[in-house]
C-alpha cells in the first residue's frame, strides 16, 4: 500500500484509462527530488519537453552555471553542443526517474521526450538524421523523440518508427493530418514485421493540440459579433466548443483505426498502439474553466501532458469524468456547424501548425543565444569581444535584420554551404575558411616539422615572398607577434618597388636566410619574379643550388608547385582550393610562415576555434559576434550610406587595418556597390567626418577607450568594437572578420568571394611588360602638363575636367570634384618606408580635415591585390591620386627582359588605365628628379590649395 499515490482528482484518472504526463523539465526539479516525488504522489506517468521549455530552464535557470564550467573546462564547444549536453543529461536524469513506470507498465509510459531541433521541421533528411543520433546519445529506451508534424516530416516519422525509435508526433492541429500520422506510425510497424523485427517496445504518441484552436476560433467569433453578424447566436453557441470538438473527432478516428484488421494483425503481434496526446491544454480565456481542457478530454487510452499550473489545478478541483468516447456525434455537428459559419478550421490549424514551427524556432533562438551568452561569460578573457554603440534608427535596422536572418536561416545556411545566401552562383565553392582549423590540425606536424627545422638549422631570417592574400596575413602576425624567442626575423615583401627590393635585400643574409614563395595560383607576376630575383642572390651567397632555403606555399598542381619540385624545394604547403586568397590567413598560407617564424600554431589554431564556435550555426544573429558585425556593417553601407568603415586601432595590432582593408575591399567592392575600407587614418575631431563612417576599434587588453572615439559615440557615429584581450586573439579577429564580410556580402546583394575587376590591372600590366620585352621600352606617353618637378598624366577625360596650367591650377581642379561622401585615394608607386608613410599621412590628413572626406592612404602596387577592387569595381565616390616616380636605381630580374622599374611602372600605368575606362575621377602626377624634393612640393601645394579653398 506504500506506493498507492493518494487519491485525488489527479490520480483517479487512472481509473478512466488516461496518463498524466507532465509538460515541464529542469535539472533542479529532477534533482531535488520533485519529480520523483510526483509520479509517487500525483501517478506522474511521463515528461514533455519542447524549445521553450528548455529555454527557461537552461537560459535562466541558475543552476545550470556549474555544469556549463565544467562542460567547458573539458574542451571548447559551440551553443549547440553545450545546449545539447545539458538537455539530453536532463532527459537522461528524467528517464532514469521514470524507469519504474516504464518497467511497470510494460513500456506503455514512463517517457521523456526530446524534440529535434525545429530548424529542421521542414527537413525530412535533416530531421531522421537528428532522430537517430538523439536517440543514440540519450541512451536510455524510454526517451522519445519528438518531431513536428508537418507534411515534409511524415517520411521521418514512418522511418524512425520503422528502426525502433519512439516517437513523439508534436505540433499537430488538423484532423487530416493526423490521420496521416497515424498511418505512417502503422507503416512504419509493418515495415518492422515484414522485417523479422519485433515491435512490442516501440512507443508513439501523436500530441494533438488543443487550445490554441479556440483561441483563434474565439477571435473570429469575437470580431463578428462586435460587427453585428446576422448569425451571432450561432458563433456565440460556438464560443470554446471547436477545439474540443476537432479532438474528440480525432479520437473518434482513433477508435476505428484500433478496431480495423489492419491494426489488430500488427496487436497480434505485441505493438502498442499510438495514442492521443492531448497538448496545449491550459485554459487561455479566462471566461472558462482553467481546466476545461482536461475535464472535457478524458477518456481510456489517452495522454494528457499538463503544465505545472493546470496540473496543480486539476489536482485541486478538478471532475475526473470520462467525457471524450461519448462526444463524437456532438462534436461532428459542432464542426459542421463551423464550417456553415465559414470559420474555417482548416486554414486556423494550417495558420497554427507554421505559427507553432516559427515559435518553437524563436524560442530555440532564444534558449541558444542564452546559452552562446553562458558560454562567452565562462570563457571571459579567452574569447575576443563585438559589441555594437549605433545610432537608434542604425540600431533598428541591425536588429530587423537579425530578425530577418533568424526567419530565413541564413547563419544556418552559410554552414550548409548555401550559396542562394548571396547570389545563387559559385559562393559554396568557395567557403573552405569555415573548416580552417579543422585542416590547420589535420596539418599540424608538418608545420610543427618546419618551425623545428627552422630553429635546428639556425637561421637568422625567414623572408615571405607575396602579395595581397598571401602577405599581408602573415604581415599582421609579424608586426604583432615580433620575434619569437630563439627564432628567426620574419620578412614580408611584397612589392616590385626595386627601392623596397634592395632594402629587403640588405637586411637579410641570403646565406642564412629560408624563402617562402607564396602563390595561390602560382601564376601571379610579383612572387615570381621576387623568387627569380633572391633564387640568384641566394645561390650566389651560397655557391650552389639553393633548393634546401625555399619553401613553397601553393594550390596543389600549380606552375609554383611543379618549379619547386624541379628546383628541390624544401617543402611544399598546400593551399585549400575552396579558399580565396584574402580568406586563407588561416590556412598554410598563413600558417607556414608562422610556423617558420617560431609562433605556436597550435595555440593559434585552438584560440581560432573559440571564435569560430562563437559563429556557429547554433548561435543566432543577436548572440552571433560575426552575424551580428556583418549586418551592421551591410545595413549601414545600403541603408544608411555609412560605407566608409573606419578603423581605429590600439597601437600594437594597428597592423591588422592593413589585413582587414583587402578584405573588406576585395569582398564587397564590386558591381557599383561595396565597403570602402579607411585604415591608418589619424583620429580626428567628430566634426571632421562626414556623415558616411562607419568606425571600427580594434581595441587591446585593458586599454581605456580614448577619448576620441568617446567624443565620435557622443556624436552619434556608429562605432563597433571588436576588444581583444592578448595579442593571440588576433586570429579570432581574422575568423570573425570573414565571417562577418560573407554576411555583409549578403546584405549588399553580391558574391563577396570574387574579385572580377583585380584581372583587368594584370591585363594591362602583362600588355606593357611584354611590350617592354619585345621592344627594349615601355610605350611612350607625354604629359599633358608639366610644372618644374612635377609632370601630369590622365586620360582625355580627365584631362578636359582637369585643364592645363601650373601644378596648383591642375591639383585645386581635382580636389574641386570631391563632392559629399566622396573619399580621396593617394597612391604612391613609391617605397613603403617610415619617411614616405609619414608623408602619405601628413597629406591625408590635410585632405580629410579641410575637405571632410575620408582618405585612403595605398602604396603600389601592394594595394592592387588590395583595395585596388574596390576602387575599380566599387561605387564611383572616389577621387584618386597616383603618385609615380623616377627611379633612384633599379634592379635587373634574372631570367627576364624586364626590370622592378619596369614593371612598376607598368603596373602603375596599368591601374591609371584601368581606373579611367571605369569612369574614375583620377590624376597621375609624376615626380622627376630627386623624390623627396617632388614630395615636398607636392605635400606644400596640397597645403597652399586646401588653405585657399
Amino acid at each position: 500500500m506504500e506506493n498507492t499515490p493518494p487519491e485525488t482528482p489527479l490520480t483517479r484518472l487512472v481509473s478512466h484509462g488516461q496518463s498524466i504526463w507532465l509538460d515541464f523539465i529542469r535539472r533542479d526539479f529532477i534533482e531535488d527530488g520533485r519529480l520523483a516525488a510526483m509520479v509517487k504522489e500525483d501517478a506522474l506517468k511521463g515528461v514533455t519537453s519542447n524549445p521553450a521549455i528548455f529555454e527557461q530552464a537552461i537560459g535562466h535557470g541558475a543552476e545550470y552555471e556549474e555544469a556549463v564550467q565544467a562542460l567547458l573546462a573539458s574542451g571548447s564547444l559551440t551553443a549547440g553542443a553545450l545546449y545539447e549536453a545539458l538537455a539530453v543529461e536532463d532527459i537522461r536524469q528524467a528517464c532514469e526517474v521514470l524507469r519504474p513506470v516504464f518497467d511497470e507498465t510494460g513500456g506503455r509510459d514512463g517517457y521523456v521526450s526530446l524534440e529535434v531541433s525545429p530548424y529542421l521541421a521542414y527537413d525530412a533528411e535533416g530531421t531522421l538524421a537528428e532522430a537517430r543520433r538523439l536517440w543514440q546519445r540519450v541512451g536510455h529506451p524510454n526517451v522519445m523523440i519528438k518531431i513536428p508534424a508537418t507534411e515534409e516530416a511524415i517520411p521521418a516519422i514512418e522511418q524512425a518508427i520503422a528502426e525502433g525509435i519512439n516517437v513523439n508526433v508534436t505540433l499537430l492541429f488538423a484532423l487530416g493530418m493526423y490521420e496521416k500520422v497515424l498511418d505512417a506510425y502503422l507503416r512504419g510497424l509493418e515495415a518492422r514485421v515484414k522485417a523479422g523485427l519485433p515491435v512490442n517496445h516501440v512507443g508513439s504518441v501523436a500530441s494533438f493540440f488543443v487550445s490554441r484552436i479556440d483561441g483563434r476560433i474565439d477571435a473570429r467569433i469575437d470580431r463578428r459579433l462586435a460587427a453585428g453578424d446576422p448569425e451571432a447566436e450561432a458563433l456565440k453557441a460556438l464560443r470554446g466548443q471547436v477545439a474540443i470538438a476537432n479532438a474528440r473527432m480525432a479520437y473518434q478516428h482513433y477508435l476505428r483505426v484500433t478496431e480495423s484488421p489492419r491494426w489488430k494483425a500488427l496487436a497480434g503481434k505485441g505493438a502498442q498502439t499510438q495514442r492521443l496526446l492531448w497538448a496545449s491544454t491550459s485554459t487561455k480565456d479566462k471566461a472558462y474553466r482553467d481546466v476545461l481542457y482536461v475535464e472535457e478530454l478524458i477518456g481510456a487510452d489517452t495522454v494528457n501532458t499538463l503544465p505545472p499550473r493546470t496540473l496543480e489545478a486539476f489536482r485541486d478541483h478538478g471532475i475526473p469524468e470520462e467525457r471524450l468516447a461519448q462526444g463524437g456525434e456532438s462534436a461532428s455537428l459542432i464542426l459542421a456547424e463551423a464550417g456553415r459559419l465559414g470559420l474555417d478550421l482548416d486554414s486556423v490549424t494550417t495558420t497554427l501548425l507554421e505559427e507553432g514551427v516559427t515559435a518553437f524556432e524563436v524560442a530555440f533562438d532564444g534558449l541558444l543565444g542564452a546559452v552562446a551568452a553562458r558560454r562567452e561569460a565562462v570563457l571571459g578573457e579567452r574569447l575576443m569581444r563585438v559589441s555594437l554603440a549605433l545610432s537608434g534608427e542604425l540600431e533598428n535596422a541591425v536588429v530587423a535584420a537579425g530578425k530577418s536572418w533568424s526567419q530565413d536561416g541564413k547563419v544556418r545556411r552559410i554552414w550548409e554551404r548555401d550559396a542562394s545566401v548571396w547570389t545563387g552562383g559559385p559562393e559554396s565553392r568557395w567557403l573552405g575558411w569555415l573548416d580552417v582549423v579543422k585542416n590547420g590540425r589535420a596539418a599540424l606536424e608538418s608545420y610543427e616539422t618546419l618551425g623545428r627545422e627552422v630553429k635546428e638549422r639556425g637561421y637568422s631570417d625567414v623572408l615571405l615572398l607575396a602579395m595581397g592574400g598571401s602577405s599581408l596575413g602573415p604581415e599582421v602576425l609579424e608586426e604583432t607577434f615580433g620575434r619569437a624567442p630563439g627564432g628567426p626575423k620574419l620578412h614580408v615583401l611584397d612589392s616590385t618597388d626595386p627601392q623596397q627590393v634592395a632594402s629587403f635585400g640588405r637586411a637579410i643574409d641570403p646565406a642564412n636566410t629560408l624563402f617562402i614563395v607564396s602563390s595561390k595560383s602560382g601564376s601571379t607576376l610579383e612572387p615570381n619574379i621576387l623568387f627569380a630575383y633572391f633564387w640568384d642572390q641566394a645561390e650566389k651567397a651560397l655557391g650552389r643550388q639553393p633548393g634546401e632555403r625555399f619553401v613553397a606555399v601553393t594550390d596543389p598542381g600549380s606552375s609554383l608547385e611543379t618549379l619547386a619540385r624541379d628546383r628541390g624545394f624544401a617543402h611544399i604547403f598546400h593551399g585549400n582550393p575552396e579558399i580565396g586568397g584574402r580568406y586563407s590567413v588561416l590556412s598554410a598560407f598563413g600558417l607556414a610562415p608562422a610556423a617558420a617564424a617560431g609562433y605556436d600554431v597550435r595555440a593559434l589554431l585552438d584560440s581560432t576555434q573559440l571564435m569560430i564556435e562563437a559563429c556557429d550555426a547554433s548561435v543566432p544573429p543577436v548572440t552571433n559576434p560575426g552575424v551580428s558585425l556583418g549586418l551592421a556593417l551591410g545595413v549601414a553601407a545600403t541603408s544608411f550610406r555609412r560605407d566608409k568603415v573606419t578603423f581605429v586601432a590600439s597601437e600594437k595590432i594597428a597592423s591588422l587595418g592593413a589585413w582587414l582593408e583587402q578584405l573588406l575591399a576585395e569582398s564587397t567592392g564590386k558591381n557599383g556597390t561595396g565597403l570602402i575600407p579607411i585604415d591608418g587614418e589619424p583620429l580626428g575631431a567628430p566634426e571632421v567626418y562626414g556623415d558616411d563612417r562607419m568606425f571600427v576599434e580594434l581595441r587591446l587588453g585593458h586599454e581605456p577607450v580614448s577619448p576620441g572615439i568617446k567624443a565620435l559615440r557622443e556624436a552619434g557615429h556608429p562605432v563597433v568594437t571588436l576588444h581583444l584581450e592578448d595579442v593571440g586573439q588576433i586570429v579570432q579577429a581574422f575568423f570573425v572578420f570573414e565571417f562577418a564580410t560573407a554576411v555583409a556580402g549578403s546584405v549588399l546583394g553580391i558574391n563577396p568571394f570574387d574579385q572580377p575587376d583585380v584581372e583587368f590591372s594584370k591585363v594591362e600590366t602583362r600588355k606593357l611588360t611584354k611590350a617592354y620585352a619585345e621592344t627594349g621600352h615601355l610605350p611612350e606617353e607625354t604629359p599633358f602638363a608639366q610644372d618644374g618637378n612635377l609632370a601630369f598624366y590622365a586620360d582625355e577625360r580627365n584631362r578636359e575636367a582637369l585643364g592645363s596650367g601650373s601644378a596648383e591650377t591642375i591639383l585645386k581642379a581635382h580636389f574641386d570634384r570631391v563632392g559629399k561622401n566622396d573619399y580621396i585615394g593617394l597612391l604612391a608607386y613609391i617605397e613603403r618606408n617610415k619617411a614616405h608613410i609619414a608623408w602619405e599621412q601628413t597629406v591625408r590628413t590635410e585632405l580629410r580635415d579641410r575637405l571632410h572626406v575620408a582618405t585612403a592612404a595605398q602604396f603600389g602596387p601592394r594595394f592592387l591585390h588590395s583595395t585596388g577592387q574596390a576602387y575599380k569595381g566599387g561605387p564611383n565616390s572616389g577621387v584618386f591620386l597616383q603618385v609615380t616616380a623616377d627611379d633612384a636605381a633599379d634592379l635587373p630580374i634574372p631570367g627576364h627582359a624586364y626590370s622592378f622599374g619596369v614593371v612598376k611602372a607598368a603596373q602603375a600605368r596599368g591601374d591609371f588605365d584601368v581606373l579611367a575606362a571605369r569612369g574614375r575621377r583620377a590624376l597621375r602626377v609624376h615626380v622627376v628628379g630627386p623624390l623627396h624634393e617632388g614630395l615636398d612640393r607636392l605635400a606644400q601645394l596640397v597645403t597652399d590649395i586646401l588653405k585657399g579653398a
